[in-house]
């Protein structure tokens, strides 16, 4: 009876081998158009910063939701913005930050941002003091003359070449942002210290996806909007510290809000504590 019971399991042991060496030698699993669903999370993160790079190109919105759509995210918005966080935690590169950031602010407010029109022309003051002559015809090849001239301060044109499709983010159309509003915020139910930013454009609509630099004589920190929609898709926060002085940037426009520290209110009791700072910017 032992012996019977041992040829059995010695079957299935060769069964089974024999199972394993066809499956993975002889005949092993071939994918074929298989889904990107099925990639691991590292590489759906690869695959989403290839779409919102493509997407700062063409600026095709649909095509980059159709795209999207094949990695099968719930919220694909939800699914971008906690990638362009988790990229700037982790120190990555500032372009692709905002490649990321932009097309989840597009795709939630529904309309592609418009790219910047390509100028034909554009305006150099000439400042070499020779210019390069195209030797006539019968001239030998290799002996190009030059005629000396005094340096001009007359611009002249020239076409600008078409760009070749680059990782250069797009920022959000409009004109530059302005400091409308510095108001302290005291109120106990929130941190203390917390400097807040509300971007707008135009209209009153808040914007995602603006970058914003803060520096102090220690450090610097840079962060975007759009990433707690629940608080508006234009706002984000920044932690201050205790006599520190910070100075805030807005990056897209270079306008800048020196000598920013932690203002003091004062409760009903008139014992005074640590306030906040409401930083509003709006395009004209």
């Amino acid at each position: 009876m032992n012996r019977i019971w041992l040829h059995l399991l010695l079957a299935l042991l060769a069964g089974l081998g024999l199972g394993l060496a066809y499956s993975w030698l002889f005949a092993p699993t071939q994918f074929t158009d298989a889904s990107p669903s099925i990639l691991r999370a590292d590489f759906k993160a690869d695959y989403r910063v290839v779409i919102a790079a493509a997407y700062a190109t063409n600026h095709n919105l649909e095509r980059a939701r159709s795209r999207l759509a094949l990695l099968g995210d719930p919220d694909p918005v939800q699914a971008l913005s906690a990638q362009a966080q988790q990229m700037l935690a982790a120190g990555e590169s500032l372009d692709d930050v905002r490649v990321v950031a932009q097309l989840a602010s597009d795709i939630q407010q529904g309309a592609a941002s418009l790219p910047k029109p390509n100028t034909p022309t554009e305006n150099v003051t000439a400042v070499s003091t020779a210019t390069p002559t195209v030797p006539p015809i019968d001239t030998p090849v290799g002996q190009a003359t030059f005629t000396p001239t005094q340096t001009v301060e007359t611009p002249f044109a020239f076409t600008t070449p078409t760009p070749r499709p680059t990782h250069t983010p797009v920022p959000p159309p409009g004109k530059p942002f302005a400091l409308v509003g510095q108001d302290t915020v005291c109120d106990t139910t929130l941190p203390q210290g917390l400097l807040q930013f509300i971007f707008m454009d135009s209209r009153r609509r808040q914007v995602a996806g603006v970058e914003v630099t803060v520096t102090w004589d220690k450090g610097e920190d840079s962060f975007f909007t759009g990433f707690k929609p629940e608080l508006g898709d234009g706002y984000a926060d920044f932690q201050m510290e205790a006599g520190v002085t910070y100075s805030v940037r807005v990056v897209e426009s270079g306008t800048t809000v020196p000598n920013v520290s932690i203002p003091g209110c004062t409760d009903p009791s008139g014992q005074p504590y640590p306030g906040g700072l409401l930083l509003t910017f709006q395009q004209p």
